[in-house]
């Protein structure tokens, strides 16, 4: 635009477009004309026919309808066709029965969704603005699909048919029929679902069926297979139900279906399973089928139940173990072979619980504790052999682990002062005859009761430790003494163990003659330890000696490790050929019972230096010893002193009387010392406070004796007003 010369430009104007005042008119009977052609077109779709016009000139078509605001009308009539062919297709497809129906439904319900997905691209402009903008209407294709339900439904013969038929195309699968067509199945459960029927209609029906199903084969093959054919059984049928769910069903059928199958062929039968398989399982050893029955069990909350039957058999098999006076020399490895097996077991197959471990520790204490006395003493000896053997030569590792796994053992003794006892017994033989495998094994045995009783506990066996080693700083210094070196005689060594009343067992005196050589000695000794420690006594303990003699044969000489008493019956034989029992027993002095055992060693063990005469097993006071000249064996050194390491029958006795009587000790300590310091105390009260500082099990009737007898000896008294309340009496 040009501008004036001289003159002011104005403001622009505005530019307006005003619309035409003249509406388009549409031709003659388009409305009509326009879905007469979509008519023939969606009938010729459902009767799979081919359409007389393109697909854009259709989509074209239904949108200048809605675009002309005849968009109800569309749909409207759209209904309407779709409802009347519904209505045709399940009319004609009601008349067919069992497998015939399903397959016609499926292969009419796929054609239908096809069909469907045709159509709503013809009117995919009145399903996205029309449909959309209103919220009561449904989508073309989920229209499609209400229509197909609401017929279904209309007809409840179809319904059941529909269900029924499902129901029994799946059990007849879970007969193992090959014929049964999966698709079918698959595509008329998800029919089902998309329609909303699944669980109005089919899935009620089929659990029921499923819980009668497996009901029945629960009990049926419980009767016919094995427990393990059985799990196996039970674990394909859950993998088989699991994979129907994903690959079948409704993943919300999943939790229902899986609890009635769990239930009917394993909580049902839990009680059962276990009783008939558990044990053997055990017993074999069989981890990969105790870890499937643990797996099996576990899903059905019955952990509890597996832990339990492992407690049973544990208390079954320990207690065995405990009870078998027969086999008495196995228990010890017995229990401990038992103790690994069962560690396995829970370790590989139970997921090592901690639940599992708690209830072990209380079956083998209260197995292992059926018999207060034996299990202690057979541990004490159970160790012993092996300090002794060093493990038949297994080296110091495997020793050690052997000896930690008689520790877990030793743990669940309640009577651990039995235990010492006699542990501390046969420790004073395996140092006093020098027949321990290894002092380093001894000393951590010793540290391993430390850690696990505390110093209390192994004070007297760390005691004998010193005494032994006192003893050889004592024996240094008497053979360096040159006033002592005068007094010996040539030919012979003396080695003498020097050992503290407190520490060591107690053993009764056994007397005898000893040769003079031997008595010699003693007073040589005797001299030089009280000239060293004024103030102190010496007791010789004959039962203990340990000698090496030579022994002179016809074809050899050899050196006899033997006893002393040994020593002294054979010492005899230096100036006689042939004695009767009568003569040695007179020349000794030697107990009978001890001489029997004696004579007994060196004539009918495996090393026979004398002939016994007549050749019984037995010593009678009427029997002859000569002294066998012609006796041969490969080795030079020869060890027939193992006697001493035999325990007798008082031996063992003493030792449980002894136990005995120190815990009388212990529980009139304990009794005293809780009414010193509490003055006045209940029965019950007292009862309880007792059995809270005492290591040892104790009956109740011999806790009242030992009350009784501080009331006689007046450490107590009753009260004067309630006899169930003791005073304390200073």
């Amino acid at each position: 635009m040009a501008a004036r010369g001289g003159g002011q430009v104005g403001p622009a104007k505005k530019l307006k477009i005003k619309p035409l005042k003249l509406k388009p008119k549409l031709p003659a009977n388009f409305v009509e004309t326009t879905w007469a052609k979509l008519q023939r077109s969606i009938q010729a779709v459902f009767a799979e026919e081919k359409v007389a016009y393109s697909f854009e000139e259709l989509y074209r078509a239904a949108e200048d309808l809605c675009l002309h605001k005849k968009a109800g009308f569309v749909y409207q009539n759209l209904v309407n066709e779709c409802e009347a062919q519904v209505t045709r297709v399940l009319g004609k497809l009601s008349q067919n029965q069992g497998s015939t129906f399903l397959s016609e439904l499926e292969k009419e319900w796929q054609t239908h969704c096809n069909q469907l997905l045709t159509i709503r691209s013809i009117f995919l402009y009145l399903d996205r603005t029309f449909v959309l903008q209103n919220a009561q209407l449904k989508s073309i294709f989920d229209m499609g699909l209400q229509l197909f339900c609401q017929q279904i439904e209309k007809s409840p013969g179809m319904e059941r048919t529909l269900s029924s038929g499902l129901v029994e195309m799946i059990a007849l699968e879970r007969r193992g029929d090959q014929s049964v067509d999966r698709k079918i199945l698959k595509s008329l459960v998800k029919m089902l679902l998309l329609l909303g029927l699944y669980s109005k209609h089919f899935e009620g029906e089929f659990l029921e069926e499923t819980k009668s199903f497996y009901a029945k084969e629960g009990a049926d093959k419980m009767r016919e297979l094995s427990v393990l054919d059985y799990l196996v059984h039970c674990e394909r049928r859950l993998e088989q139900e699991e994979e129907k769910c994903k690959e079948i069903l409704d993943a919300l059928t999943n939790s229902p279906l899986m609890k009635i199958v769990e239930d009917c062929l394993l909580k049902r039968h839990l009680d059962e399973i276990l009783d008939k398989g558990f044990n053997k399982f055990v017993d074999q050893l069989k981890l990969v089928d105790l870890r499937r029955l643990y797996k099996l069990c576990f899903r059905v909350g019955g952990s509890d139940l597996v832990r339990t039957a492992l407690c049973n058999y544990v208390k079954e098999k320990a207690g065995e173990y405990v009870t078998d006076d027969k086999n008495r020399s196995r228990m010890v490895q017995n229990l401990i072979d038992l103790k690994a097996a069962i560690d396995k077991v829970v370790l590989e197959c139970f997921d090592d619980e901690e639940s599992f471990h708690s209830s072990l520790k209380e079956a083998f204490e209260y197995s292992i504790n059926l018999r207060q006395n034996r299990p202690a003493e057979l541990v004490a000896k159970y160790i012993d052999a092996k300090l002794r053997s060093g493990n038949k030569g297994g080296g110091e590792e495997e020793l050690e682990n052997v000896l930690d796994s008689v520790l877990v053992i030793f743990r669940y003794i309640s009577g651990k002062d039995v235990f010492e006892a006699f542990y501390k017994k046969d420790l004073a033989k395996r140092l006093l005859l020098g027949k321990s495998s290894s002092i380093d094994a001894e000393k951590s045995t010793i540290g391993k009761f430390k850690t696990e009783c505390g110093s209390q506990f192994t004070n007297k066996l760390e005691g004998m430790f010193k005494d032994v080693d006192t003893s050889r700083d004592i024996m240094a210094g008497f053979k360096n003494s040159a006033s002592v070196q005068s007094k010996l005689k040539h030919g012979m060594e003396l080695y003498v163990n020097v050992l503290t009343t407190g520490y060591w067992p107690t053993y009764p005196p056994v007397e005898a003659n000893l040769p003079a050589e031997l008595r010699d000695y003693q007073e040589v000794f005797n001299k030089y330890y009280l000239s060293k420690h004024s103030g102190r006594r010496l007791m010789w303990q004959n039962s203990l000696g340990l000698c090496v003699v030579k022994c002179k044969f016809k074809k050899a000489t050899k050196e006899l490790v033997v006893s002393l008493f040994q020593t002294v019956v054979l010492m005899l034989y230096n100036d006689a050929d042939k004695l009767t029992y009568e003569d040695i027993e007179k020349a000794t002095g030697i107990e009978p019972k001890e001489l029997k055992r004696t004579l007994q060693s060196l004539s009918l063990g495996k090393v026979r230096v004398l002939v016994k005469e007549p050749k019984t097993k037995e010593v009678n006071p009427t029997d002859t010893f000569a002294f066998h000249y012609e006796f041969t064996a490969p080795l030079y050194r020869l060890r027939i002193n193992n006697i001493q390491l035999k325990e007798t029958k008082e031996e063992n006795q003493n030792t449980t009387e002894r136990v005995f009587q120190d815990r009388q000790y212990q529980v009139d300590a304990a009794i005293v010392r809780i009414m010193k310091s509490r003055k006045t105390l209940s029965h019950t009260l007292l009862i309880s406070e007792i059995y809270s500082q005492l290591r040892f099990p104790i009956k109740p009737s011999d806790l009242k004796k030992r009350i009784e007898s501080l009331i006689d000896r007046e450490y107590l008294e009753r009260d004067a007003s309630n006899a169930q309340i003791y005073n304390y009496l200073a």
